[in-house]
This record gives C-alpha cells, structure tokens and sequence, in this order.
C-alpha cells in the first residue's frame, strides 16, 4: 500500500439504496472536491452539492458533501464523503469520475483503517476492537467490542508497558551509576517489588479467559448414544430445521454448528453423531469428530433417553445431563434437567440453565484479554519477568536480567502495534470492508 495516493471506496453497503457513502482521504481529497463540486465547504460541515464529472463537467448527481481536514480525521488525512443517492447507475458514474483523477484510486480492504492507525489516530487493539464491532452479533459482544475500541486494553498495556520501562531504567541505573550517591541502596529491593507488582496484574488478567469466549461464542456440544434426540433438540433451540431427524440410529453422520443468541451471549450449539460401537467407516469418523468436539466444548449437554444412557459420556470441561422424550419417560433423578424437544416441555428450563452456563463462563465483559493474539504477547511478557525475577534473585547478571525486562516490554508493545506487528497488519486488514 502507497499512503501517498489518495484512495476512495463505498463505505455503505453494497445494493440498491437510498443514500450511498463514498468516503475518500489523501493528499488530493481538497483538489478532488475542488474539481467535482466547484468549491470546498468549510470543515465538518454537511452542504448540498452538484457532482460534476471532473473531465467532462457533466452532473452527476445532487450529494450531501463533507470536508474534514487532517490531522483531526478518522484517518489523520485530509478526507471527504460524498453521500450520493444509492442508484446503482448513480455509484458508478460517481466511482468512474473518482478513477479518472490522476493518484486517486480504489482503497484495498481495510486500508482507511490502516492508515488511520500509521498516523497514529487509533493502536492496534482498538482497530481489532473495531473490527469487533463490526463483526458482532450479540449485545454482549458489542459491549465488549467498544470497551475495546475505548482503549481498555491498550490503556492497561501501555501502563504495564511503562511500568516495566521504569523497572528497566533502574536496572539500568544499577548497572551504570552503582558507584553514584543518588543510587539508592536497596535498588533491587525495590526493583524486585514492582516486577511483583506488574506480574501479579498480567496475571490476573492471563487468568480471565471470558474475552475470548465472548468474542468467539460458547461451544455446547450436544452429545448421547443415537436416537436420543440430538438432533431434534439442536432444531429446538434453533427455532428451524437444521438438522435431520429420523428414527433410524445413525443418522447424523458429521458435526452440525448454529450459532444461537442467548440472553446476548454468542453460543454455537453443535450437534454431533450418536456415541456407539459401529462397523461403518463413516459413522466411525462422524463418532470421532464427536468425541473430539466434546472435548474440547465449554459444555456437553450428555442427553439422555427413556432407554437409558446408553454409553458413557465422554470426557468433558464441564456436564449437564439432559434426559430427553419426557412425555415418554418420568422424571430421573440422574439428570439436570428434563426436555421434550418435539412439544417443547423443559425447554424453557433448558435455556435457562444454557443462559446461566454462557453467563458464568462468560463474565461481564470485563475481560482484558480479547484474541489468543493478546494472550501469547502477555504470556510472553510474563515469562520474561519470571526469567527476570530470578536472575535478580539468583544474584545472577544484571546484564541478563535487564535483556529479560528489555524482552517483556518489547511483548507488551505488539499488543498495541508498537512493535514487530507487519505480519499481523497484514492479516487483520485483509479482513475489513473495502470502505473500511
């Protein structure tokens, strides 16, 4: 990407619309208007306009127009919108007339973003908290998404960040200036106390993993012996058909995800094939899967029907046993809770308990820790200070200790794009709008 051209794209959505957003920023933002609408309205200010094909002069269309100048834009640079009306003709001859201006072209996806982030407008945590928002589909995740693009993370970074620079100033002032008088004598006491300090927050904040979860959704894995009623219960909870039901044992061959909103929290329910001994290949691989999913689900809803359970549940992070066809069997006390998915008795009490798993495991929002991209970078920050700590306790070299803290904050710095984090650039703005 060249940040000197000037670039342009539709920011709205794709379609036939009322109104279309064209959004442009770069050095020729000014000149671009100049030439397509005779003038330049003051900043931050909406104005009716004529488009005019800047070539031919031709009007193009009657636009809302908006000037805001850099630095105080969403990219730092000089920016324009054009809201057009959203005709399809009416777009095109709008971007054809943008195509035409010499070093202005199309944006690449994610590209405003990125350069709101080069000049400095926005971290990199807040631009995945942008990215967040746009992506999400619960009102939970929402919440967490703005927390992240407020800068929660990045302010609880950067002040862990300075924190271990101090730490590295003085390991530096006891290296360099130990034969000075304004060195103080318990140097490393005190060194030693704040590295406590800053592992003990990282800490904490490793040990909440509800970010990740609320980002990513619950994983609830339905599993049971075949024909316990899998299948008609992940159609309940859905509220449509997605799955196949049929009396014949074995039907669900493969793993089935929807993705649920409940109570605003983000759950895929999985629906998995029947745990049995088989001699066809296909339903072995389908148990399989089955089995591997359930391992690794936040929660297995182990159903069990009137015939029993079958077989034994499989290993799980966390159980609930769900006794399924109530309205052919009486309550068991073996199970958590009891549901009839083909009339809808338990349900209620079902998505209650699902409700209050999600909420348990989830938390408030509250979480520091977003992307298993946040967790490597910290993990790696804290590993360093261990290192540290017991050079420094170890009475080991001062030099090798302050490379330690020198590593960790050098960590801290990729959460918030400081350092190192091309590759990652590369990678998140592949996945924004083009507008974006």
């Amino acid at each position: 990407m060249r940040s000197d051209d000037t670039i342009f794209a539709i920011a709205s959505g794709q379609g036939r619309a009322a109104v279309c957003l064209i959004r442009i920023s770069g050095p020729e933002s000014r000149a671009i208007l100049q030439a397509m609408t005779g003038g330049v309205p003051a900043a931050r200010r909406a104005v009716v306009r004529t488009l005019r094909d800047p070539v031919s002069g031709e009007p193009l269309d009657q636009a809302l127009v908006l000037w805001m100048p850099g630095p105080g834009s969403f990219t730092g640079e000089d920016q324009a919108e054009l809201h057009i009306h959203g005709g399809l003709a009416t777009r095109a001859a709008v971007l054809r007339a943008l195509s035409s201006i010499a070093n202005c072209r199309p944006a690449e996806a994610g590209e405003f973003t990125r350069r709101a982030f080069l000049n400095g407008r926005m971290d990199l945590s807040q631009v995945e908290g942008l990215a967040d928002i746009i992506d999400a589909e619960t009102e939970a995740q929402r919440r967490q998404a703005m927390l992240q693009l407020g800068g929660r993370l990045g302010n609880a970074t950067e002040e862990w960040r300075e924190s271990i620079l101090r730490v590295l100033a003085l390991l530096e002032a006891s290296l360099d200036f130990s034969d000075e008088g304004d060195v103080p004598e318990d140097l490393e006491v005190e060194i030693l106390r704040m590295i406590d300090g800053i592992q003990e927050e990282i800490g904490r904040a490793l040990a909440n993993r509800s970010g990740e979860r609320l980002r990513e959704g619950l994983t609830v894995v339905l599993a049971g012996p075949p024909n316990a009623g899998k299948s008609t219960l992940l159609n309940a909870l859905a509220r449509r058909d997605v799955a196949i039901v049929s009396p014949i044992a074995g039907t669900t061959r493969d793993v089935i995800e929807v993705h649920c909103d409940l109570g605003g929290l983000p759950v895929i329910i999985v629906d998995t094939a029947g745990l049995r001994e088989s001699a066809d290949l296909i339903e072995q691989e389908g148990v399989s899967r089955a089995r591997a999913r359930a391992q690794d689900a936040d929660l297995v809803l182990w159903l069990v029907p009137p015939d029993g359970e079958g077989s034994a549940p499989p290993p799980a992070r966390r159980l609930l046993k769900v006794g399924t066809k109530a309205d052919l069997q009486p309550f068991r006390q073996d199970c958590d809770v009891m549901v009839a998915a083909a009339t809808g008795e338990g349900l209620p009490e079902l998505i209650a308990r699902l409700e209050a798993e999600a909420a348990s495991l989830m938390g408030q929002g509250d979480a520091v820790i977003t992307r298993e991209r946040h967790r490597k970078a910290l993990g790696r920050a804290h590993e360093a200070l261990v290192r540290a700590r017991a050079m420094l306790v170890g009475r080991g070299p001062l030099e090798l200790a302050a490379e330690e803290v020198r590593l960790s904050a050098r960590a801290i710095g990729e959460i918030t794009g400081r350092v190192d984090v091309e590759d990652v650039l590369d990678r998140l703005f592949s996945s924004f709008c083009i507008g974006k």
